[in-house]
C-alpha cells in the first residue's frame, strides 16, 4: 500500500493543512475493550508511514495515558505530525468524572499538562472538548488565544459546539475546526452547524465517522467485550431492538459496498469524505489492519448518483436510538 499524499485544509483564517484522513487514538487506551500498547504504537507508526499524519487524542482518554502513548509514538517524528488534543472533560487520575471545565485557569493548566505528557513544545490544534455552559465561551476562547500568543498552541478548535457558540467563539479568535460526531448515522449538524462552519470558513473533523464501528459491519449483537463501553448502555444504538434495526441499515450499506468492490466501512467513510474538502474524518482504530482498510476509503470515488443511493438506503432519520445515553453535555 503506497503512502497517502492527499491533504486537506481546515479553516481559512487560521488554516491548518492535514492528511485527508486522520487517526483517532482514543480506543488505544480506553472505552473500546482491552488495550495493547505495542499494537497501538505499531498502528500509529504505520499510520505515519502511510501518510496519515493527523493524530487525535485528549487529556481525558485513559485518563492521561493516551497522550503519553501518542507522545511516545511520535518521538523523533514530531515534524511529520499534525497533533490535536483536547481539554475540558475534567477527570481525576482514578478515572472518576469531575466536570466540564472551561475556566481560563483550567485552560492554561490543562495545556501545560498535555504538552508535558505529549513531550512536545506545541500542539497543532487544541480543542475545547465540550462546552462549559457555566463559563462564557468568550472567556474560554480568550484563554485559548493566549496559548496561541505564547506559542504553545498553533490553532484552536471546538468540539460538539452549537451554531451560536461557534459564532461567538470565532469572534474572539479564529476557530480552525469543529470536531463533532458525523456519519451516515449521525447527520444532525447538517441543519444549523454545517452552514455556520461554511459561512465562517471553519473545517469539520468528524469523529465516529463509522458510527463507533457499527458501519464497518464488524459489530454484532454478541461481538463486544464486556468492558467495552458500547456494551454498557452508554450508547443506546447498540442495545436490543435498536441494534437490530441499525444492523438492518448496515446490511443495505454492505449491499451497496459490494457494487463498489469495497467494504461497508470504506463506503461509509467515502461518504463522509465526499461531503466537502473541508471535512477530515478521524476514524479511530488500534489495529494496523483496520487502519489500512480505512485508508482504502480514499480510493472509493462516489458520484452524485452513488451518494443519493446511499442516502436513500440509509435515510437520515432511520437510525434508532440517541447517539449518547446522556445528551446533556452536547451544546445545542
Amino acid at each position: 500500500m503506497g503512502a497517502m499524499t492527499t491533504t486537506r485544509t481546515l479553516g481559512t483564517t487560521s488554516a491548518l493543512t492535514v492528511s485527508e484522513l486522520g487517526l483517532g487514538c482514543m480506543g488505544m487506551s480506553e472505552f473500546y475493550g482491552t488495550a495493547d500498547e505495542q499494537t497501538a504504537l505499531d498502528t500509529i507508526h504505520r499510520a505515519l508511514d502511510l501518510g496519515v499524519t493527523f493524530l487525535d487524542t485528549a487529556d481525558m482518554y485513559g485518563p492521561f495515558t493516551n497522550e503519553q502513548l501518542v507522545g511516545r509514538a511520535i518521538a523523533g517524528r514530531r515534524d511529520e505530525v499534525q497533533l490535536a488534543t483536547k481539554f475540558g472533560n475534567e477527570r481525576n487520575p482514578d478515572g472518576s468524572w469531575v466536570r466540564i471545565n472551561g475556566t481560563p485557569e483550567y485552560v492554561r493548566s490543562a495545556c501545560d499538562a498535555s504538552l508535558q505528557r505529549l513531550g512536545v513544545d506545541h500542539i497543532d490544534l487544541y480543542y475545547q472538548h465540550r462546552v462549559d455552559k457555566s463559563v462564557p465561551i468568550e472567556e474560554t476562547v480568550g484563554a485559548m488565544a493566549e496559548l496561541v500568543e505564547a506559542g504553545k498552541v498553533r490553532h484552536l478548535g471546538l468540539s460538539e459546539a452549537g451554531a451560536e457558540t461557534i459564532r461567538r467563539a470565532h469572534g474572539v479568535h479564529p476557530i480552525t475546526a469543529l470536531q463533532s460526531e458525523y456519519s451516515l448515522f449521525t447527520r444532525d449538524l447538517e441543519d444549523a452547524v454545517l452552514p455556520v462552519l461554511r459561512e465562517l470558513g471553519i473545517g469539520l473533523v468528524p469523529y465516529s465517522p463509522l458510527g463507533r464501528g457499527l458501519l464497518t459491519g464488524a459489530v454484532t449483537a454478541d461481538s463486544l467485550e464486556s468492558d467495552d463501553s458500547r456494551a454498557t448502555g452508554r450508547f443506546p444504538r447498540f442495545e436490543g431492538e435498536a441494534l437490530d434495526a441499525n444492523l438492518a441499515l448496515v446490511a443495505r450499506i454492505r449491499e451497496l459496498a459490494g457494487q463498489h468492490g469495497c467494504t461497508p466501512g470504506q463506503l461509509a467513510l467515502a461518504w463522509v469524505l465526499a461531503q466537502g474538502d473541508d471535512v477530515v474524518p478521524i476514524p479511530g482504530t488500534k489495529r494496523v489492519a483496520y487502519l489500512e482498510e480505512n485508508l482504502g476509503a480514499t480510493d472509493v470515488t462516489l458520484s452524485d448518483e452513488d451518494l443519493a443511493a446511499l442516502e436513500d438506503a440509509v435515510p437520515r432519520d432511520a437510525v434508532v436510538g440517541d447517539r449518547y445515553g446522556d445528551m446533556s453535555t452536547i451544546d445545542a
